[in-house]
């Protein structure tokens, strides 16, 4: 199955010299890059669906949240797991820890 991962966008830079839109986005803690050539409009603060590295439509908090919150319980969210280096040391407590995304990973 292919998801679509809610994230909200923590900063943008051209990268590749320039010639690609790239956002730090953060998933819920989880902080990964994507590229944002398909949504020109994307800004800082935006919440954006993210498939495969590629930010493919725009949402609202509201059903960023939403979504987030059902792939949390449904447990899907240990795909986002990958190095510690993309978990930000200032994780807020309302945020899912990187504990917390193996235990639903293990438990599967």
């Amino acid at each position: 199955m292919c998801l679509a991962i809610p994230g909200k966008i923590k900063s943008i830079e051209m990268q590749y010299d320039g010639r690609v839109r790239m956002a730090k986005i953060n998933f819920g803690g989880i902080v990964k890059e994507a590229s944002l050539e398909m949504l020109p409009d994307a800004d800082i603060g935006d919440y954006v669906l993210v498939h495969v590295g590629v930010a493919i439509s725009k949402v609202d908090e509201e059903e960023a949240q939403k979504t987030f919150s059902y792939l949390k319980e449904i447990g899907e969210l240990g795909d986002l797991v990958d190095v510690d280096d993309y978990i930000p040391e200032d994780t807020k407590s309302d945020e899912i820890s990187l504990d917390e995304v193996t235990k639903n990973k293990d438990n599967k």
